[in-house]
């Protein structure tokens, strides 16, 4: 039996990093009411808002059934295909309710959860809050929404998301450590629930290891691993988690036309590389996206302060991702 921590949005103290520690012992946490009823409610309306909006195809960037990975296209497939599974850019200057997304996205309750997870100190959690002169360390990433397909029921295959499946033992260790030197991330990444969720399934503990046997074995679509764990979230509960977990997604359809089942926002936030090193951890990973596109122009302030657009220069920086490539395909 696989032991799991939950907590709610103010389980951490100062001296205790309980975040942290159950994201490293099992690569994910799931944070309980992390939003309000409220909150979520607000959200929900506007998610709803704009999911019908791409589904209708007045909205370009989405995430189109089979498709798992970046590129997709700019126009929904027909719902009998299982049209959008996703919603790409919360945060572009031409989205609706773009004020509600990225308040959301620069809560402080999920940029504490996220500071703690990416190993900031506290002096350097209060910097970052009181300081207007100080280097702001964390990076403005992604935030998109994930939602059902119409119709036919969708499957992720067993992946991590920064390393091919193809590699050896060998090179998947190596690229494990890389990835997370020491056991360090350098993004923390999240789905925040506004609708019942129940569709990540995680095999904890695997983004510290290569993959078994069994596990290299297996079908991609294999509907069951050893020692898998389906993560459940109520709405406003968030679950972070390591993106090199092996881990995969199971869709339920929604009737075409009926209410949204799923509505799942899917946030990522980056960690500055200080290395001076050229060749950014995070770069495709993020700029594969397409949101270096947009993340400078002149509209794209985002009216949330100070520490906000701190960090969208921190993203600017990374470039526009011109010929970056993709972390995986399918």
């Amino acid at each position: 039996m696989t032991t799991t921590t939950t907590m709610t949005a103010s389980t951490t103290t100062s001296t205790h990093r309980p975040y942290l520690e159950a994201l490293q012992r099992d690569g994910f946490v799931v944070v309980r009411s992390i939003l309000t009823p409220s909150e979520v409610a607000t959200l929900r309306e506007a998610a709803t808002e704009v999911t019908l909006r791409t589904r209708n195809g007045k909205w370009p960037y989405l995430r189109s059934v089979p498709k798992q990975f970046p590129p997709w296209p700019s126009t929904p497939p027909p719902s009998s295909e299982g049209g959008i599974w996703g919603v790409q850019h919360l945060m572009h200057p031409e989205m609706p309710h773009r004020e509600k997304f990225i308040k959301t996205y620069f809560s402080p309750k999920i940029l504490s959860v996220a500071e703690e997870l990416l190993g900031l100190s506290a002096s350097k959690k209060e910097a970052t809050s009181n300081d207007a002169t100080h280097e702001e360390l964390l990076v403005m990433e992604l935030f998109n929404l994930l939602v059902a397909p119409e119709n036919i029921p969708f499957e992720l295959r067993w992946h991590r998301d920064d390393i091919s499946e193809t590699v050896t033992p060998e090179q998947e260790l190596q690229l494990l450590q890389q990835k997370s030197p020491e056991g360090k991330q350098s993004h923390a990444q999240y789905n925040l629930s506004l609708c019942p969720d129940a569709s990540l399934i995680v095999v904890p503990g695997s983004h510290r290891r290569v993959r078994t046997d069994i596990e290299r074995a297996a079908d991609p679509y294999e509907a069951t691993l050893p020692n898998q764990l389906i993560v459940r979230l109520e709405p406003g509960d968030a679950v972070f988690y390591d993106s090199n977990i092996l881990h995969r997604g199971i869709y339920q359809p929604k009737v075409e036309g009926g209410e949204e089942i799923r509505l799942t926002l899917h946030g990522s936030l980056g960690l500055k590389d200080r290395s001076g090193n050229s060749d950014k951890v995070r770069a495709t990973a993020v700029l594969q996206h397409g949101i270096g596109f947009w993340i400078d122009r002149e509209d794209a302030s985002l009216g949330a302060g100070e520490r906000a657009e701190k960090m969208r220069a921190n993203l600017i920086s990374l470039g526009r991702g011109e010929n970056v490539g993709y972390s995986l395909q399918g």
